[in-house]
């Protein structure tokens, strides 16, 4: 199985507002970047949406080490997904899951793939997390 690093960032002009998401995909030497916006969002679902456009940019199933700034993205599909799946995707307080739609994609989008999920400091001096924070900001710029 392929092991490749993923870095993923997502930014907001007003939140809401215009959005971006940026990704680098690294394996062994070689490398490919990704991004896009969204004229009117939020930086959750652009966090989400930079993972899920990774995550399904790979070709085959891979083993990934995700590197990301964001808790939301990580505790949602490491600890509270299993509730949410259970509950049939209603929180604790039985309130309907925000961006259920990019959870539900983003678990299907993981399917394939064993993950090991890393958080790193935002706006810390993290060369790749500072790369993919300019392709998410770039894109929410032209969004």
């Amino acid at each position: 199985m392929k092991s490749i690093d993923v870095f993923t960032d997502g930014a907001c002009k007003g939140n809401p507002g215009k959005g971006g998401w940026g990704v680098l995909l690294r394996a062994g030497t070689t490398e490919k970047e990704l991004s896009g916006g969204d004229p009117q969002t939020t930086n959750n679902r652009m966090e989400m949406t930079a993972v899920l456009r990774a995550l399904q940019a790979l070709r085959e199933p891979c083993r990934v080490r995700l590197h990301t700034d964001s808790r939301y993205v990580i505790d949602g599909m490491t600890k509270w997904m299993f509730g949410w799946v259970k509950k049939g995707w209603k929180t604790a307080d039985n309130k309907p899951v925000k961006n259920e739609d990019l959870w539900r994609a983003m678990v299907d989008a993981a399917r394939p793939h064993t993950i090991e999920w890393i958080w790193v400091k935002g706006h810390a001096g993290h060369a790749e997390n500072e790369r993919v924070d300019k392709l998410a900001s770039d894109a929410a710029k032209a969004a």
